[in-house]
């Protein structure tokens, strides 16, 4: 192997870089956490929305996305500014993604058409702002280290950023709209909580900036035509794999994480555990995340994804079959387990991306992550808008009854409601896990097919170091 190839595939990355890229994924990640546990709970139950109803939202905001996270992406790889091509637009664009954030939990007083176009407009805002700022972001890290194992490690430190980040808005959010709705009402909890997770979804992006780097120009990379860079991007084979592995993992990520509040609040009638499950759930995948890292150079992504898998499912159907009657230390038990693959869920298949990008370079002659990241963005809110969909659909459709005004205990909710939810919770949910564990194991990279390709990269001169 020439002294080039080694180079590129031994590239180290500075502690302080994999911290500061770390804390870029802060941001989306309190906004994806808070959205994907509270936010169809807060339609329904706060601001009043009929299920279906708060299901149009989302139905509508994906359909805008399926436009504007590839757009974005393709943009991203053609900008040429001073400070690169992906940074200036997260650092631009924090300011405006917290602004609507924190309008998207706000109860304007309007009758229930009033506000399902005032959530409609700041779903749409708060949408195009996420993928400003994070699809030139996850973009990075194809650009930090071509190094097999150095971004499985990269990857642990941004999710270590993005599950801590998610970890501490999930169990603190409710806290604080219980406090503030003590004093006042549930609505203004909601509106103060906003205000606080604005703040935080803000200022992370500004040390993201600061300590990250670019090293491909477009000067050093030609770009394909936009309708050409699509038809590339879902030609490659491996991509196709991936993206199906990352949309049915993630799917059941959104779904199951929308589900809590209602399994908690209406099966089990203990709301109060809820923080506790979360820190359970997150709490288990912050620390999982660094352990399937370390495990994953011995064995590799592919059989980490099977065995994490293997354990959520498991979890599943464990949570069909709990009883409200059960002791809460059972409840926080299975919440650490399925953390144990959701580790995983978020790991492997952002791992496994940067080396499909460069087997997109080898066949193309372009360096085009921002397409790339793009759609896998699109997929990550595909999975949450899905999520919130079907559960909206399935609820409406069981005869799930939105609590009326000052409602302080859990209302009784009809059966077939709460059948649902224990399905969408426990067998669909493992259905879902099984599918992604199918094409994991027809995953057509490995350590040394990626290594062929970064050798073939140099040998034809495509290659480009820091």
């Amino acid at each position: 192997m020439s002294a080039l190839s080694d180079a590129l595939t031994s590239e180290k990355v500075p502690l302080r870089t994999k911290l500061a890229f770390g804390a870029g994924d802060v941001g989306p990640a309190v906004a994806t956490a808070i959205m994907s546990f509270f936010l169809l709970y807060f339609f329904t139950d706060v601001a009043r929305l009929p299920p279906a109803l708060a299901g149009v939202i989302l139905l509508v905001t994906k359909i805008w996305d399926a436009i504007n996270d590839p757009l974005i992406g393709l943009l991203s790889d053609r900008v040429n500014t001073r400070w690169g091509r992906r940074r200036p637009w997260f650092l631009f664009g924090a300011l405006p993604f917290g602004l609507a954030f924190f309008l998207l939990f706000q109860v304007p007083q309007l009758g229930e058409g009033g506000k399902f176009i005032y959530y409609l407009v700041v779903s749409l805002l708060l949408d195009t702002m996420f993928t400003v700022v994070n699809v030139p972001y996850t973009a990075l890290t194809p650009e930090l280290s071509r190094d097999y194992d150095e971004r499985t490690s990269l990857n642990s430190y941004r999710f270590a950023f993005s599950i801590a980040g998610g970890l501490i808005a999930a169990v603190a959010h409710p806290i604080i709209v219980d406090a503030v709705a003590a004093g006042s009402d549930v609505q203004t909890g909601y509106a103060v909580s906003a205000l606080i997770w604005a703040v935080v979804c803000t200022v992370p992006f500004f040390f993201a900036f600061w300590g990250t780097y670019e090293r491909h120009t477009p000067e050093e990379a030609k770009a394909l035509p936009f309708m050409e860079s699509v038809k590339w991007t879902f030609r490659n084979r491996a991509f196709r794999y991936v993206t199906g592995i990352y949309l049915l993992s993630w799917l059941v990520v959104q779904t199951v994480s929308t589900l809590i509040v209602y399994y908690l609040t209406y099966w089990l009638r203990r709301p109060e555990i809820t923080p506790l499950v979360l820190l359970g759930v997150q709490g288990s995948a912050m620390v999982w995340l660094f352990i399937w890292s370390a495990v994953s150079r011995r064995l590799g992504k592919r059989e980490v994804y099977l065995i994490g898998m293997t354990a959520w499912i498991i979890t599943s159907l464990a949570l069909f079959i709990v009883q409200p009657g059960w002791p809460t230390w059972s409840i926080i038990a299975l919440a650490a387990l399925a953390g144990i693959g959701v580790a995983v869920a978020y790991l492997v298949p952002w791992a496994m991306l940067p080396d499909v990008i460069e087997l997109d370079e080898l066949e193309t002659g372009c360096r085009r992550e921002g397409a790339f990241y793009g759609l896998f963005v699109l997929l990550q809110k595909l999975g949450l808008a899905l999520g919130l969909f079907t559960v909206g659909q399935v609820l409406s459709l069981t005869g799930y009854i939105t609590p009326p005004a000052g409602a302080s205990t859990p209302i009784e909710q009809p059966e077939s409601a709460l059948l649902a939810i224990r399905v969408m919770m426990g067998p669909a949910a493992a259905l879902v896990l099984a599918a992604g564990m199918a094409l994991v194991m027809r995953f057509p990279i490995n350590r040394a097919s990626h290594e062929r390709t970064l050798r073939e990269l140099a040998r034809r001169g495509h290659a480009q170091t820091i």
